[in-house]
Parts: C-alpha cells; structure tokens; sequence
C-alpha cells in the first residue's frame, strides 16, 4: 500500500514538472531558446576572489535560463554571500551589503528530480520549505549534502551546476568569522563577501 500511495505521488510530480516545463518552454521566445549554450559559464568576482560555476542547460534548462536571465540583467552584482555555514553550505544572492531583501517574488519549477546531486561543488537553488518556492537564491554546496537532494516522497533542492574555478575561494569564504545580522540570527559573515560583478564568460 504504502509503495502504490508513494508511486502515485512521484507520477503526479512528474507531471507537474512536466506541464510547467512545456509551458515555460513555450512561452519562451526562440530566440532566447537557442542563444543559451548546453553549459554555460558565470564568473563571480567577489571581495574574496574570483569563481566561475558551469551551468548545465541541459539538465536544469528552466533553472540555467531564469538565472543566466538575472545574471544578464545585472541582478546579482552587489549581492553579497549573506549565509555561511562550515561543512554544509555558503549561500547569496538575495541581499545586498546592508542585508535588504533585493529578491523580487516571482518562482520557478523545482527541477531537483534532473538526476544533478547536492555533492561538494555543485551549485543549487535555495527556497523556502515549500518545492516551487526558488527565486534568485543560491547556494555552493561545501560538502557531499545528500540529505537535500530529492527522496521518494519529497522534493529537493534543485542543482543547475558547478563550481569549475575557484573552488578554494568557496572555502576560504567558508572559513570566515560569522555571526548575526539583519534578520539573521547568525551565519552571516562579519566581513561582508560581496559579489561585484557576475556574468558569463566564454571557455
């Protein structure tokens, strides 16, 4: 019984993603479409050092298109690194150096199911607890976090990427002094990492 009840929910998911995915595609101009290579490649340059994340268009394609689409925009550049924890994550992209929300409230489809896992490296989408909550939120992963990659009867979180340079800057981000601000408890970094600018570079 329980194996039926659990198939059940993994075929209404799928459909869901599915139905959302043709319908993003869809309302996508052609153009925008075959412009985006399959593995596109976004530069940070941080107070901290320079990291450069490969995108993989081909199994996140909604994910890869909205954030290349905020990169290209121009979104990112002031957004600092606001959420640091050793041995899990480092996160960005939400607030800027005053730790202000800069988020807007538009979502995308949760792609967590694309066979991408949350392993050391590898860039993915924050969100809230519910699955189709990411916006322009993301995190490095520091460590192997299998625990947030999708089960068989819940979403994860969805990864889009990789960290190909600059990964020891990821770590020395991780290594710096945190403690709380702005709406944060803690894990805020004391001394602000700040990315500068974020766009797409050629290989």
């Amino acid at each position: 019984m329980v194996r039926g009840r659990r198939s059940r929910q993994e075929t209404a998911m799928m459909r869901i993603v599915i139905c959302a995915t043709l319908a993003l595609l869809l309302a996508t101009p052609a153009w925008a479409q075959d412009d985006l290579p399959s593995y596109p490649r976004v530069k940070l340059t941080t107070t901290e050092g320079d990291i450069v994340l490969e995108l993989d268009a081909r199994r996140a394609p909604l994910t890869v298109r909205h954030f290349v689409k905020l990169v290209d925009d121009g979104y990112y550049d002031g957004t600092i690194f606001h959420r640091v924890i050793p041995g899990f994550v480092a996160q960005a992209g939400g607030y800027d150096r005053n730790l202000k929300s800069v988020e807007s409230e538009d979502s995308i489809v949760n792609e967590s199911g694309n066979g991408l896992r949350n392993l050391r490296g590898t860039v993915a989408m924050a969100r809230l607890p519910e699955p189709h909550t990411a916006n322009a939120q993301f995190f490095i992963n520091l460590v192997d976090n299998r625990s947030l990659d999708p089960q068989g009867n819940r979403w994860g979180y969805a990864v889009f990427g990789n960290v190909v340079e600059g990964l020891e800057i990821v770590d020395q981000i991780a290594a710096l002094p945190t403690g709380p601000g702005g709406e944060f408890a803690q894990d805020v970094p004391i001394v602000r990492v700040i990315i500068e600018k974020a766009e797409r570079v050629s290989l």
